[in-house]
């Protein structure tokens, strides 16, 4: 692979865009930002910003003149933009993995189709359909799903024989949904793979996931695992990486059932949170591989040199970031939002743990 100094266009303006757009940088890597919302975290890091809507074609021409490859910082992005950019620049990682994560029911088969097991569902669309599921397997609750723009716990609720099951197939209609199986898991895992233009593949040591009111609060490295479900928590990432053909970086999440078996939840085809604890842990992170891969540079080693704990800083939490800035050892970032609300993911801390640093 040659090296050659590229500029990254930007889907997205959020705190994914800002960490990616920050390791371009650190290679001398420019980017630009494309975001409907105006002050938005990646423009405070990146060359330049466009702030106008997805379907502004004229808008998107003209960002898409000033970049050499095209990334996006969450899976949301109408397809419709995508296919309008793709006929410009490269779009990377490109619209059939999108496509394949924007709708869990498409998700969940493609999943299923490679071998990769996940919970029980099914599409549902009436009342007698989500009863039926429920009966062939023979429990009283599941939970229901949209099966679009269902993201920290979005668009999911418990459902059982005893709900107004006729009032939510109404407040719904008009919307894909599928039931799923209740897991009684014993811990949640996210695996990070990053793929490049040769199929050179790095892919990081699982984490353990715990979650604060469905969003994502704490991961941590290493998680704790027998070596043999560690090895097959990678297998399986790769095999879904190599499916798609990925040029990027993707994380699938597992549960790991008490039973023993390895359960697909989802998957986001983009750097993930609970892979944030790599900037600060690893020789090369998450968003330094993301880059890397869509510049057409290998992939980088994953090596940990200290496990690590990394906290989401959620809403109101923020106020008390002063014990994490004077804490050893600890790292802190913060994603530039003056505006807090509850459930707004405001930034993240990584404590390292098992290595001294010098005093």
């Amino acid at each position: 692979m040659i090296y050659t100094n590229k500029t990254i266009g930007i889907l997205g303006g959020g705190q994914l865009g800002r960490m990616t757009a920050i390791a371009a940088a650190e290679l001398g890597i420019k980017t630009v930002i494309y975001c409907p919302e105006k002050d938005c975290p990646a423009s405070h890091v990146a060359s330049q910003s466009y702030i106008k809507s997805y379907d502004d074609k004229k808008a998107l021409k003209s960002f898409a003149q000033c970049v050499d490859v095209i990334t996006y910082e969450f899976e949301n992005i109408p397809l419709e933009t995508i296919h309008f950019l793709q006929k410009l620049k490269p779009v990377l990682p490109d619209d059939r993995i999108l496509e394949i994560a924007q709708h869990r029911a498409v998700e969940k088969k493609f999943l299923n189709d490679i071998g990769i097991e996940t919970a029980k569902w099914k599409e549902v669309r009436s009342e007698k359909e989500i009863i039926d599921f429920l009966d062939t397997l023979d429990v009283d609750e599941c939970i229901l799903k949209t099966a679009r723009f269902g993201y920290d716990g979005k668009g999911q609720t418990k459902i059982s024989k005893e709900t107004d099951l006729k009032d939510i197939i109404h407040h719904t209609k008009g919307l894909d949904l599928i039931v799923e199986e209740i897991i009684d898991f014993a811990c949640e895992v996210s695996v990070i793979i990053a793929r490049d233009k040769l199929g050179q593949t790095a892919c990081y040591t699982p984490g353990r996931n715990e979650h604060k009111d469905h969003i994502l609060h704490k991961t941590m490295i290493p998680a704790l695992l027998p070596d043999q479900i560690v090895s097959e928590l990678k297998k399986r990432a790769l095999i879904l990486a190599e499916a798609v053909d990925l040029i990027g970086v993707l994380a699938i999440e597992f549960f790991v059932s008490k039973d023993g078996r390895l359960l697909a939840n989802e998957i986001a085809p983009r750097p993930h949170n609970s892979g944030h604890w790599t900037i600060d842990a690893c020789t090369t992170s998450q968003f330094e591989q993301h880059v890397r891969t869509i510049c057409g540079l290998p992939v980088g080693y994953p090596t940990r040199h200290s496990d690590a704990e990394m906290i989401n800083i959620v809403g109101y939490d923020v106020k008390t970031i002063a014990k994490y800035i004077e804490m050893k050892n600890a790292h802190t970032h913060l994603y530039g939002k003056s505006d807090i609300r509850p459930g707004r993911k405001m930034g993240h801390v990584t404590i390292l743990k098992g290595r001294e640093i010098e005093e």
